[in-house]
């Protein structure tokens, strides 16, 4: 179906769905972006892409763009909750033959991969009706207006479209408050680097120009009123680079993890990609990977199949392996946080670094 006519909707104008929409422009095909946020500004935070997601940018053309963004990471620090070292992991090593780990704004993508999708999208433009039709969907907005489509492609992150088109309800909780922050005078820190304490963490990852994204969570499921001032107490005895960081800290923006795991993905001819097919607690830094890769092989479905049916069933069955290495391994990496730090830390500093390294084992592999 390459290059067909095919009408296509794309909801959600986040990485999925510019992903998405860059994919399918490649392939021939011209899809209808719709956001129902207006274009504001995003939310100043940092992105850690491994190497998967280099791969997948390279598919999606967009490589050279991203290359100047940000910063190339070339290893992973594990620390104990003083700053003494726990382990390693190389990068280059790992990701070897795949592809470089960077480190970037978010917006910074965001703006390439809009770019890359052709920039036209239309916000404001709320779903409020997704309906089966023989041979297609009609879709509702909330502004009156409705369309039919040969296929609609959920990338909208909340449960919107996964509600219409009745594949699923909300999210359900993964057990994390997390913090997230940009530093724009923090402490001089040149690795990915973590700080593990007891169902607590710190993260610091340098993203270019002097910044460092910040990322820290706790167990829990319910934001504190003063993010900065939970921040300050959780991590106040912290070594390492923490005390700098705290000092740095001046806006910090604060959410909840959650997953997503579905039964199907599609019904009739609504398909769901990225998080709203399979969210995961952001823990092996993969939600961007994910999307990016869930756009390569989409647009590899739909060009390669004889209809919209039999594309949507073989997407399906080549991402939930992948997906569901993902929810696996996160899972596993999360149960380590209740693990005592006096039982968890001679572990993690005799085989911390295969440990952590064999969590990507699959993603090496090609898609």
């Amino acid at each position: 179906m390459g290059g067909s006519p095919l009408r296509i909707l794309v909801v959600g104008a986040g990485i999925a769905g510019l992903a998405v929409a860059r994919a399918l422009r490649l392939a021939g095909f011209r899809p209808d972006v719709t956001e129902k946020l207006p274009p504001t500004e995003l939310v100043d935070t940092g992105l850690y892409l491994p190497g998967n997601a280099a791969r997948a940018l390279r598919r999606l053309d967009l490589d050279g763009p991203v290359r100047p963004l940000g910063q190339v990471i070339h290893r992973q620090r594990f620390l104990d909750a003083t700053g003494a070292p726990l382990c390693e992991v190389d990068l280059d090593a790992l990701w070897a033959g795949v592809g470089e780990c960077r480190a970037l704004p978010r917006a910074d993508l965001h703006r390439v991969l809009l770019t890359g999708a052709g920039g036209a999208v239309r916000h404001g433009a709320e779903v409020s009706r997704v309906e089966p039709l023989p041979a297609g969907v009609a879709v509702g907005f909330t502004d009156g207006t409705c369309a039919e489509y040969d296929l609609v492609i959920g990338a909208d992150g909340p449960p919107a479209v996964r509600t219409l088109a009745a594949l699923g309800g909300p999210p359900r909780p993964a057990g994390q408050v997390v913090y997230r922050a940009v530093l724009r005078h923090g402490p001089r820190v040149t690795d990915w680097t973590a700080l593990l304490g007891q169902r607590a963490g710190f993260l610091l990852v340098p993203i270019g120009a002097g910044r460092l994204y910040c990322y820290a969570d706790e167990a829990g499921t319910v934001p504190p009123a003063d993010p900065l001032a939970r921040l300050r107490e959780l991590f106040g005895d912290y070594g390492g680079p923490v005390p700098e960081a705290l000092a740095a800290l001046e806006r910090v923006h604060v959410g909840t993890t959650e997953e997503v795991e579905l039964g199907r993905w599609f019904h009739g001819r609504v398909l769901l990609v990225g998080d709203a097919a399979h969210a995961t607690a952001p823990t092996l830094s993969q939600g961007a990977a994910m999307a990016l890769e869930d756009a390569v092989v989409l647009a590899e479905s739909l060009t390669a199949a004889g209809s919209v049916e039999a594309a949507l069933l073989a997407y399906e069955s080549r991402r939930r392996p992948r997906t569901r290495w993902v929810r696996d391994r996160t899972r596993d990496r999360n149960r380590t946080r209740d693990v005592p730090p006096a039982l968890r830390d001679p572990l993690l500093r005799g085989r911390g670094g295969r440990i952590f390294g064999e969590h990507y084992r699959l993603l090496v592999d090609p898609l």
